[in-house]
């Protein structure tokens, strides 16, 4: 592989179908159809951001897993590294109820993405890539994922970027926290939610208790994400608030935390400091916001630039 064909950034996880309904899935008999995922939506956001990305993943070998590989390279996505093989495509469905409270579905036990391993790693340029962004929700999925998601951290001679990303469907605190205290020593950036990440991982809900929990864990930087409240940021001796980005409309929250490590993910490896790829990301999540789904919105390096200059 030549230089000019490595990614500046490799996503690893799981992409999936998303049936999405208007109403609570409860009553729901109309869905609109789409593709989501927290890996896809970071990859996509990363893409759209201006970086070249890879997708590090495996799809089954079924109608779905066509159209989801289409869709990737339609959003700017590198699918050189999204393996067909055995198990379903992953996919969930997503319903809100009278008060626009999300419900989801999930149908990805036995996916293949789930059967992700260390040697899909060794298959792809981890190693030479600018920045990798790994997340909990990959390493949930399987013994074989959360070891392909730790070899990833070690391989990595880039920026890794992890999101821990906690699912109490899918995971237990104690092998979540076992995760990240694996990850952490080899991650520039680490990026928890307060209070759902924190509570479960850190056992707090304040922001500069879990930056500095998170430091102690050996991880380089930290961006705890507050919602509405903005992001606290701690790198090095440096400790901020960087505020939120108001959100000209909000449609859905689907994937505003993805689009914030993709984009961030994408500025990092291009050369941006902390606090500049930190506010790029900000700016993508509030601009997902006005979009159905995790991919529905997806802001362009210039809409970035453009709502940063405004901000």
């Amino acid at each position: 592989m030549s230089r000019g064909d490595v990614p500046d950034v490799v996503v690893i996880g799981e992409p999936m179908v998303e049936f999405s309904a208007a109403g609570p899935l409860t009553h729901a008999d109309t869905f609109r159809l789409s593709f989501s995922g927290d890996a896809l939506n970071a990859a996509v956001a990363a893409a759209a951001a201006g970086a070249h990305v890879a997708l590090v993943t495996r799809t089954g070998e079924d109608e779905f897993g066509d159209r989801l590989v289409a869709f990737a390279a339609r959003h700017g996505v590198d699918t050189r590294w999204m393996r067909r093989g055995p198990g379903h495509t992953g996919a969930y469905a997503v319903g809100a109820d009278p008060l626009g409270t999300r419900a989801f579905a999930y149908l990805r036990s036995g996916s293949a993405a789930s059967r992700l391993g260390p040697s899909d790693v060794d298959l792809a340029p981890v190693a030479e890539a600018g920045a990798v962004l790994l997340s909990g929700i990959t390493a949930a999925l399987s013994e074989s994922c959360a070891a392909a998601v730790v070899h990833a951290a070690e391989t990595a001679r880039g920026k890794v970027v992890y999101d821990p990303n906690f699912r109490s469907r899918l995971t237990t605190p104690g092998d979540a926290r076992e995760v990240l205290a694996k990850v952490a020593p080899r991650a520039a950036l680490v990026l928890p939610s307060c209070p759902a990440d924190t509570s479960a991982l850190l056992d707090t809900t304040d922001p500069e208790r879990a930056a500095e929990a998170c430091l102690g864990l050996g991880a380089a930087a930290v961006a705890v994400t507050c919602g509405a409240d903005g992001v606290y940021l701690a790198s090095g001796p440096e400790r901020r608030h960087l505020p939120a980005v108001p959100a000209a409309e909000i449609v859905d929250a689907t994937g505003a935390g993805d689009a914030f490590g993709g984009a961030l993910t994408a500025r990092l490896a291009r050369g941006a400091s902390i606090v500049d790829a930190v506010r790029a990301g900000a700016a993508a999540a509030s601009i997902c916001l006005g979009g159905q789904g995790g991919t529905g919105r997806v802001a362009t390096a210039a809409e970035i630039e453009r709502l940063l200059s405004t901000g």
